[in-house]
């Protein structure tokens, strides 16, 4: 009798260290669980930083193309404008030459009322025709530059001479030799002018001559010395 109580308190004793092992196992078992879950929503939050820092940059970047496009047509626009006016424009230059001349002959031609009816018929039909040429430049945005009792600007002029006045302001355009033109506000020919200047003093005047005076007594010594 005594060696069967002997025995279950054995297998009781043998019985109490597995149900321990069995407690520990499912702890562990539940801490990697808990571990793994950890780790998978650290994965998740990755991932989903990630796709918002994909999505911004796409976002970027449809912006940045978007505004090139914006560009690209602004200037598609731009360089049609500018074909469209000044597609003609060495069309345009040429011909001023022409118009040149025929405004020359007509300003050569004496205006004398004794003039045969036929010559004075065909001076107011070389004036129309002139005034109609004029007309069809300033359609196609050809202007005449303006030039008298205007300052000589370097952009629109170019200066052929000096001319003495005391009536105007030095720098001031007081002959056009060849009239000038632009295109939509482009420079097609810059007018041919002259540009007055102070008159010199009789002491520049006195100078000038002892000047050239001097030049001539030294190349007169030049030739006789040879």
């Amino acid at each position: 009798m005594v060696e069967k109580k002997e025995e279950d308190k054995m297998q009781e004793e043998t019985k109490e260290p597995d149900s321990d092992n069995i407690e520990n196992e499912e702890e562990i078992n539940e801490n990697q669980e808990n571990t793994d879950t950890e780790e998978t929503s650290e994965d998740e939050n990755t991932e989903e930083d990630n796709l918002e820092k994909e999505i911004e940059s796409l976002k970027e970047e449809k912006i940045r193309l978007l505004a090139e496009m914006e560009n690209l047509r602004k200037r598609f626009e731009r360089e049609k404008v500018e074909t469209i006016k000044f597609g003609s424009i060495n069309l345009a230059r040429d011909i001023l030459s022409p118009g040149d001349n025929l405004e020359r002959a007509l300003d050569a031609l004496p205006e004398d009322e004794n003039h045969p009816q036929s010559i004075k018929n065909l001076i107011d039909g070389l004036k129309m025709v002139l005034k109609e040429f004029k007309s069809s430049l300033e359609k196609h945005g050809v202007k005449k530059i303006e030039t008298l009792n205007e300052k000589f600007d370097h952009n629109f002029h170019q200066a052929m001479m000096e001319i003495e006045n005391n009536d105007v302001e030095e720098g001031t355009v007081v002959q056009e030799v060849q009239s000038g033109y632009t295109m939509y506000d482009r420079l097609l020919r810059a007018a041919m002018v002259g540009v007055s200047k102070k008159p010199a003093t009789k002491t520049e005047e006195t100078n000038e001559e002892n000047d050239n005076d001097a030049d001539e007594n030294e190349s007169k010594e030049n030739s006789q010395n040879e």
